[in-house]
């Protein structure tokens, strides 16, 4: 934890106790809906989930309801069409296209209409990702992207064989406001269309600093966030606290709750229960000081379960763990069982060891790749030996104790080849990698970062391009598994413990587990007193 960050966020919280100290809470205990709480499991400095940083911080989980897919990841794992948003049309061929139709009344909270320039962004920043900083990876497969500035339809082309996870693309939070990049950029939105169409590194380079940039909520510009889900956001304060309010442009329904605040993980929980305004959290420890289930009044159910996400190590993309032989001697002393136990015993969750790329651990597919992944989940130190004397900087992204527990894991069955593991802390994202980035003489160039290996929670179906996660692909899938692993830019680990609290005068909360956390479904989320209201 960042501890600048958390003096802050304790001082907002108290702030926060002492405003409602002044304007008075409701006898019974509970704070106004207004003062509605909510607490991420990590810190979130970005609303635009597909750069680096905000892929990491699984920024997902605030943009959900500000910048909405065009499908929404169900609590089954289920991919919801967002007709609010859009309709798709997949057209026959060998190669596949999608056909998206943008509904005619979908608009930013500024009032500009979402076109389709909105949607060609997104794809230039996920097919450029060292130029802008983005992590988007299921774009690898697209060819092209048909738009007509300012159309509400496009279509995507993909690569011959690509795009069977084409239903992951333009995700929560990946999809931002072109008019607002173009204008940070100092071009004009109808010249935008143009230079998004070109590969010219210096018409793109504003751009590519403004989609990466602009949304950052250590400098909030409001400019920059308008959105076009349910929520808009009002304010950011000192701490990252975000307040959201409706947004009377979203066509759809309105949100039950009209105003929250989403809370980074660094804040004080404690201090917001005390105060009655914490309603629903994602829990970073097993047994949180701030709730007792057994007393009597507590307001709190505390649900616990394994996740949909994986978590993984991600190698350096440049540097001397960009190469395969180094990569390979290190996961040769990697002890996933161990790393799984760490975790366990750190979450309070029971999690098991996973080293399936393609699928998720709550996949019954992933049972059917034993043969493949079965070799690597052994320890062998004969082969880490090769890496004897290398010592690797591993940092994870949030604060949550179970991350440092699996890495002191790694240290334990590492160093017993020679291979010293180093703790690098929390609070780091891609971008903190050795990677390559483009200069500004328009060269690749290395940016070495303060981090070797990055262990993050991944999401198997975006991350991975590959087939569909179904029965009969599974012979596409095992052969992808095989590549997964002769590649190994990324090492799974371990299925992700989560753990959820949530008040139970909240309804309408439905657990999920994937990138978007409990804040897929923020907007339908109703205080039952309100609920109750005339």
């Amino acid at each position: 934890m960042n501890p600048i960050r958390a003096v802050l966020a304790a001082v907002a919280v108290g702030a926060l106790v002492a405003s409602l100290g002044q304007t008075g809470t409701r006898t019974d205990g509970g704070a106004d809906a207004a003062a509605f709480g909510y607490q991420l499991g990590s810190d979130v400095t970005t609303t635009n989930a597909g750069t680096m940083e905000g892929a990491s911080q699984l920024a997902h989980a605030l943009s959900s309801r500000l910048y909405p897919g065009v499908f929404v990841p169900g609590p089954s794992g289920q991919m919801i069409p967002n007709t609010d948003l859009a309709t798709t049309q997949v057209l026959p061929g060998a190669q596949r296209q999608v056909v998206y139709t943008l509904a005619e009344d979908a608009t930013f909270s500024d009032g500009t209409p979402v076109t389709c320039t909105d949607y060609l962004l997104a794809f230039k920043a996920g097919q450029m990702p060292e130029l802008f900083g983005s992590h988007m990876p299921l774009f690898s497969e697209v060819e092209e992207l048909q738009c007509a500035p300012g159309s509400k339809e496009f279509t995507v082309v993909f690569a011959e064989g690509g795009g069977a996870r084409w239903r992951g693309l333009f995700g929560a939070g990946t999809v931002v406001p072109a008019h607002a990049v173009a204008q940070r950029a100092g071009i004009s939105p109808q010249d935008l269309g143009d230079v998004l169409a070109s590969d010219d590194v210096e018409r793109l380079r504003p751009v590519a600093s403004a989609w990466r940039d602009g949304f950052s909520l250590d400098h909030f510009d409001p400019s920059m966030q308008v959105s076009f889900g349910p929520y808009m956001i009002d304010s950011v304060g000192p701490s990252g606290e975000v307040e959201l309010v409706a947004n009377d442009e979203y066509p759809g329904d309105a949100p039950r709750t009209p105003q929250l605040v989403v809370w980074p993980a660094s804040a004080d929980p404690q201090a917001m229960q005390q105060a009655g305004v914490l309603r629903v959290a994602e829990l970073t420890e097993p047994d949180p000081e701030w709730i007792d289930v057994d007393a009597e009044g507590n307001p709190y159910d505390v649900t616990t379960l394994p996740g949909e996400l994986t978590d993984s190590l991600t190698f350096s993309s440049a540097g001397p763990w960009a190469e395969l032989g180094t990569r390979r001697a290190f996961s040769a002393c990697v002890d996933q069982q161990a790393a799984a136990q760490a975790s366990s015993q750190a979450s309070g969750v029971e999690v098991a060891a996973h080293g399936v790329h393609l699928v998720s651990g709550s996949d019954p597919l992933a049972r059917r790749f034993g043969d493949i992944v079965g070799p690597h989940m052994e320890v062998n130190l004969d082969a880490a030996r090769a890496a004897d004397g290398m010592e690797v900087r591993v940092g994870y992204a949030g604060t949550a104790p179970r991350s440092a527990a699996m890495i002191d894991a790694l240290r334990a069955s590492c160093e017993q080849a020679g291979v010293r593991v180093v703790d690098a802390g929390g609070g780091k994202t891609l971008r903190d990698l050795t990677h390559m980035e483009v200069s500004e003489s328009g060269e690749e160039v290395v940016v070495d970062g303060s981090i070797d290996v990055l262990l993050r929670p991944v999401d198997s179906y975006t991350e991975y391009p590959g087939a569909a996660p179904r029965a009969q692909d599974l012979p596409a899938l095992r052969g992808q598994e095989r590549a997964a692993w002769d590649a190994l830019d990324s090492l799974p680990l371990a299925v992700q413990p989560r753990a959820f609290a949530v008040d139970r005068n909240v309804g309408n909360v439905v657990v999920y587990t994937g990138t978007a956390g409990l804040g897929w479904n923020m907007d339908r989320w109703q205080v039952a007193e309100a609920a109750n209201t005339p």
